[in-house]
């Protein structure tokens, strides 16, 4: 089911640094306390105890980090009733799109390609944390992205064809038995509205099947996103839940 192949691909992305507590695998970025970097996925069809839950809410604040859940409620149904006090951040859309099912969106004056050097990831992360209004990038962005290309993951970016300026990015995440998600996905204020994010996303998924990735998938955070995505070939399979105790 594709519900438990996407939990199998969030634990493999926790790495060897997991921790488990209970039935949940909580994945911790001791550099980065931002909640896309730090979050727990449940078993499959895990049934939690309260004393589960002030386990895992335990381990988030020996570590400074909010107690917060990134998973599929289809694939552990009982868990989300044993959440005291989470409140939903957001039920985002589970959309897939196979690689050789996206259709192209190349932008008038603009280059998406692949990138893998150190000055170029570094260009990536200085567009991503913009973006998204997140610190100023540093080593570590750059050291986070390496190991997304090392684990066989995809780093895309856009540049302006007239002034070499990079306009958006993207990445696609470092493969589990052919999973991986399309994340990160971001476009500068001043590029925004000409269909980069769409085209960096095409990019990304239909490279990926050359990587071996055969089901890419992503999780839009709104529905204006959500649309964009559908364009070049994305369609809502499921439900992602992220919540957290604040």
């Amino acid at each position: 089911m594709l519900e438990a192949d996407v939990h199998a691909y969030l634990r493999s992305v926790a790495g060897p640094r997991a921790h488990r507590v209970g039935p949940f695998v909580i994945r911790f970025d001791d550099h980065d306390d931002a909640l896309p970097f730090n979050y727990a996925i449940p078993d499959d069809d895990a049934a939690p105890t309260a004393d589960d839950i002030g386990e895992l809410v335990a381990a988030f604040r020996s570590r400074a980090r909010t107690p917060r859940l990134e998973y599929v409620p289809s694939a552990a149904p009982k868990v989300e009733q044993a959440l005291a006090g989470f409140t939903p951040e957001g039920r985002f859309p589970l959309m897939v799109c196979g690689p050789g099912e996206v259709t192209d969106a190349p932008v008038a004056g603009v280059e998406v390609s692949l990138v893998t050097a150190d000055a170029d990831l570094w260009q990536v992360a200085r567009v991503m944390n913009a973006a998204f209004d997140a610190p100023a990038a540093t080593e570590h962005d750059v050291a986070r992205m390496r190991r997304v290309l090392d684990g066989g993951g995809l780093v895309a970016r856009a540049t302006d064809t007239a002034t070499g300026e990079p306009a958006g990015a993207g990445q696609l995440g470092s493969p589990h038995q052919g999973v991986a998600e399309v994340a990160g996905i971001a476009v500068l204020p001043s590029f925004r509205r000409r269909g980069i994010a769409g085209a960096v996303t095409a990019l990304l998924t239909r490279a990926g099947g050359a990587a071996g990735i055969t089901t890419p998938f992503l999780t839009p955070g709104s529905d204006e996103a959500g649309r964009v995505y559908a364009r070049v070939g994305y369609r809502k399979v499921g439900e992602m839940l992220h919540t957290s105790l604040r």
